[in-house]
């Protein structure tokens, strides 16, 4: 894994380690942008309001109860009937990865919001606050360290998750994985595995660091002493 890491030859070309590295973070970045505009809105508003809170969360559970393989393998014949190039190799991972992270980012959106102390929601109404500025004022600002966690949750699975898409013939670090079990090279299967893990790994702290910016000093210490972090 190590020499095949160090090869210069995989450093280099259109099947070198920083274009698949670009196809992986751009995979998922669209689909972490697509899920997060379908998810934040509708769970903030959820949140808010305590509307269709049931159908939402059992909605979500459904979605992560569907095999990502599976997804893709059910929409490729869709997309690919539209777009013979792309919609086999593209779309099918692109429609899988929003499914699969719009749950964790509506979920967290959704306990966020309703989580704020109702005491504050009420006062705030006393002084007559409208119901847009209660929302964007109190609620959502103090809501954001549970909602960057659900960012986090569905941004390390996604780039976990998308290397399925290499199956069907995306490229990306999984085009790694599924070429070294095909010719039977190791090195290239493990250091596909390394960098996918790698790659998660800098999100996963990259999130934390962002929830531990967005959290207060007050919670903060309170969680530090009672052991509590944010959902």
């Amino acid at each position: 894994m190590i020499d095949w890491l160090l090869d210069p030859a995989h450093w280099s070309g259109p099947d070198g380690i920083p274009v698949r590295l670009i196809e992986q973070v751009g995979i998922s970045g669209i689909s972490l942008l697509i899920a997060a505009a379908v998810a934040l809105p509708i769970g903030v508003w959820i949140g808010h309001t305590g509307r269709a809170a049931t159908l939402a969360v059992n909605a979500a559970n459904i979605g992560r109860a569907i095999p990502s393989l599976a997804a893709i393998g059910i929409i490729a014949p869709i997309t690919q009937a539209f777009d013979p190039e792309l919609g086999f190799k593209v779309y099918p991972t692109l429609f899988a990865m929003i499914i699969l992270a719009i749950p964790p980012i509506l979920v967290n959106a959704y306990a966020g919001v309703a989580g704020v102390d109702r005491e504050l929601v009420e006062a705030a109404r006393g002084m007559g606050f409208r119901e847009r500025q209660i929302l964007g004022r109190i609620e959502v600002p103090i809501a954001l360290p549970v909602i960057a966690g659900g960012l986090r949750s569905a941004t390390v699975q996604v780039i976990a998750t998308a290397t399925l898409g290499a199956l069907f013939g995306f490229g990306g670090l999984g085009r790694y994985l599924v070429d070294g079990v095909a010719q039977n090279d190791d090195g290239q299967l493990f250091g596909g595995v390394f960098l996918v893990a790698a790659l998660a790994l800098v999100a996963e702290g990259g999130f934390a660091l962002l929830q531990r910016a967005l959290t207060s000093p007050g919670l903060r210490r309170a969680g530090s002493s009672s052991g509590v972090e944010p959902a």
